[in-house]
């Protein structure tokens, strides 16, 4: 007996199903509109229905459709650019008791939207859509140790631009 090739309707299905938020959310902050996200999610999954045969097994089902998900959002991102502040408004704010630190002080949103692609990327799919190494270095065509490399380099970005915050002179 071979190897399994393709991927069941079913299985399409049930992915849908679990994950479509996941799926608009990361397609929505990297096209920068929900619609655009939404009609991202329904074309990848067009795609994936209509080449199911070619899915080999290779890699999780989910980090496949994660892919068509995120190469599908990158060619409308360029077609859309009517809300290109979406993506910040989908990256949530901390939650401080005391806002005045970071006043005059660029924003974790604004933080992450100036993130190289690929960092941004990772920390989405990593962190909104809880994928893990494997399927996120399947869904960008890139090795494991590279999405590690990248989440790396985008934790450490954050935290270099989030502590310049100036600490106030305490009273």
């Amino acid at each position: 007996m071979g190897v399994s090739r393709g991927a069941s309707l079913e299985e399409l299905e049930a992915l849908y199903r679990a994950r479509y938020s996941q799926f608009v959310r990361v397609a929505t902050v990297i096209t920068g509109s929900l619609e655009s996200g939404r009609d991202v999610v329904h074309e990848a999954f067009v795609a994936a229905v209509r080449s199911r045969q070619s899915f080999r097994h290779e890699a999780p089902l989910g980090g496949w459709v994660w892919r068509l998900v995120v190469n599908q959002a990158r060619k409308h991102r360029g077609r859309d650019r009517s809300n290109a502040h979406a993506e910040l408004d989908l990256i949530a704010e901390p939650v401080m008791s005391d806002p005045s630190p970071l006043e005059g002080v660029l924003s974790t949103r604004a933080v992450v939207a100036m993130l190289p692609e690929r960092q941004r990327l990772v920390l989405f799919l990593r962190y909104y859509a809880d994928l893990d190494y494997n399927a996120i270095a399947a869904a960008l065509e890139i090795r494991p140790g590279t999405v590690g490399a990248t989440l790396n380099a985008a934790h450490a970005a954050l935290r270099r631009h989030l502590e310049e915050v100036p600490r106030r002179a305490r009273s």
